[in-house]
């Protein structure tokens, strides 16, 4: 027999007991293996069934010391709040015993006096204060007793009552701590899971940097966000600006996720005609429409078991958002011309660098389809917000342009890289992509990236730098104005100076060493100093 079968047969009065409370003590005693709130369910059933109470009740005092509380509702005593019997008990150490009339008419606590409402107005009650009997002797709780005073005044004389009192202290001592020592262990055991798992996903995110590069602290947070969206089923929704890679995070959350042995289906809904994209997405029957000359499956039926990645969802025209909306709610699609219905099991990834809010506001864009497909919003960075990884993305591009071209690598001197991070960058990672191509692509087998061979940093710039080298000295009096540490004026000035004649003779060091009547060897020394690297 179970401890909790055995609990609720000594509850209702079931189990054989014996004669008198030492019956009950052994009763109680086969109960060990119960949590501590059956423990206090089944001593209260023995004392109201072998003794004639009329009332029992059993409170718990918890961790902090202030408050009991009750198994069976929700009430709660406060221990300092004397309105209530439980607290003198509690507070004296000892037991107290007075008339129901008394209590009632002396104690004003609601909950107390919703506690006593339906016990007749001439028992009496009892409240004592429990504690382990063992050890600490630490508090736990108070039992509160009402029956007649003579029944009141025998249990107090019964010495067998002061056995069944220790045991059921000891019993709920030991079980509370048990039931602590258990609650430990579950709490240890999920914080082990956490950091295994934290780990784990750290680890994925250390995988993903060789897809999504870059160390800085968006970058980071974008692969773990990634990581985290992988593990769902969840839409994702990749918000940005255009060039910021839309594309290869969708691609990392499907390799990352469970449906990664299913296929990757993209589609660029800008870049289809609007005729033709629901043929594209849901595909057709022969003879849908004019040129269907045979049936063809759409990327929803290609998709299925995968992801499907949605690119520019913002340009897509309403009537076809609403057959998308109908899809990701029930999985459900028809072909154009096709009879019947048939079912897909994919997930979405959706991107855009439109602002969906302010084409909801303008009815160009189904709010209903805008939070269906942002269950997993993420939000990628632009490049002026991470120019710590303009590094790092250069090299990277750079080495992929060679191995593409059957070319050797080539480097970066510090000085391209200095131009590069100061740039700003409306395209994003991929006009960084596209700059470093072309700096390659005009860049000499041997050598490294030169100022010189960066694209997109002459016109607007060099009108800059031939307005900033006129008038006197090179510093008009409005910049001189300006200037406030006379080294580094004259620092970057010279610097300024020699790229300007290593741009007007090709980067011949030579013949830009003649022109400022400088010898090579000394223009060697400032390119280094200066970090231009020339050659």
């Amino acid at each position: 027999m179970t401890a909790k079968a055995i609990d609720m047969r000594c509850c209702r009065g079931d189990l054989p007991t014996g004669p008198g409370l030492d019956g009950m003590a052994r009763a109680l005693a086969l109960v060990e293996s119960a949590s501590p709130a059956e423990l206090r369910e089944c001593a209260g059933g023995i004392l109201q069934a072998s003794h004639g109470l009329a009332w029992v009740s059993c409170l718990y005092l918890d961790g902090s010391g202030r408050w009991l509380g009750s198994d069976g509702d929700d009430i709660r005593f406060d221990c300092d709040d004397f309105r209530h019997p439980y607290a003198h008990a509690i507070r004296q150490g000892k037991p107290l015993r007075l008339g129901l009339a008394e209590a009632r008419s002396r104690l004003d606590h609601p909950a107390f006096q919703a506690q006593v409402a339906a016990l007749s107005g001439d028992v009496h009650l009892e409240v004592r204060p429990l504690r382990a009997r063992d050890g600490e002797r630490e508090w736990l709780g108070a039992m509160g007793v009402a029956g007649k005073a003579a029944v009141l005044e025998g249990l107090g004389e019964d010495p067998e009552f002061a056995a069944f009192e220790s045991l059921l202290c000891r019993l709920w001592a030991g079980l509370s701590r048990h039931q602590g020592d258990r609650h430990r262990e579950a709490r240890l055991r999920q914080s082990l899971a956490q950091l295994n798992d934290g780990a784990r996903r750290q680890a994925l995110a250390q995988r993903l940097a060789d897809d999504l590069l870059g160390a800085s602290p968006a970058m980071q947070t974008l692969r773990s966000q990634v990581i985290r969206a992988a593990e769902t089923g969840l839409a994702v929704l990749l918000q940005g600006e255009t060039g910021t890679g839309k594309d290869r995070v969708a691609r990392a959350i499907h390799r990352f996720s469970a449906r990664a042995e299913g296929p990757f289906m993209a589609i660029n809904c800008a870049a289809i005609p609007e005729s033709l994209l629901e043929s594209e997405l849901f595909g057709h029957a022969k003879g849908a429409f004019s040129g269907a000359d045979q049936a063809r499956e759409g990327l929803i039926s290609q998709a299925d078991g995968g992801t499907l990645f949605l690119d520019e969802i913002g340009d897509m025209p309403l009537p076809l958002q609403a057959k998308l909306l109908r899809v990701l709610e029930s999985g459900r699609y028809r072909p154009l011309g096709a009879s019947e219905e048939r079912q897909a099991d994919l997930r979405l990834v959706a991107a855009t660098h439109q602002p969906l809010r302010e084409r909801i506001r303008d009815q160009r864009f189904r709010a209903d389809l805008y939070y269906r497909l942002g269950q997993f919003p993420l939000s990628l960075p632009p490049l002026r917000e991470r120019r710590e990884d303009i590094a790092q993305l250069a090299e990277a591009f750079a080495v992929d342009f060679c191995s593409r071209e059957g070319r050797d690598e080539l480097g970066i001197t510090p000085a391209a890289l200095r131009q590069l991070r100061e740039r700003d960058y409306p395209g994003n990672v991929r006009e960084l992509k596209n700059l470093i191509d072309y700096a390659c692509a005009m860049t000499r087998p041997g050598d490294d990236i030169e100022p010189m061979a960066l694209p997109g940093l002459t016109e607007a710039e060099d009108s800059d730098r031939q307005e900033g080298t006129e008038g006197s000295g090179g510093q008009s009096a409005e910049n001189a104005s300006q200037v406030h540490d006379l080294r580094s004026a004259l620092r970057d000035y010279e610097a300024e100076l020699i790229r300007q004649r290593l741009l007007l003779f090709g980067g011949n060091r030579a013949l830009a060493a003649e022109s400022l009547g400088v010898p090579k060897r000394t223009l060697a020394h400032k390119c280094r100093q200066l970090e231009l690297d020339a050659k």
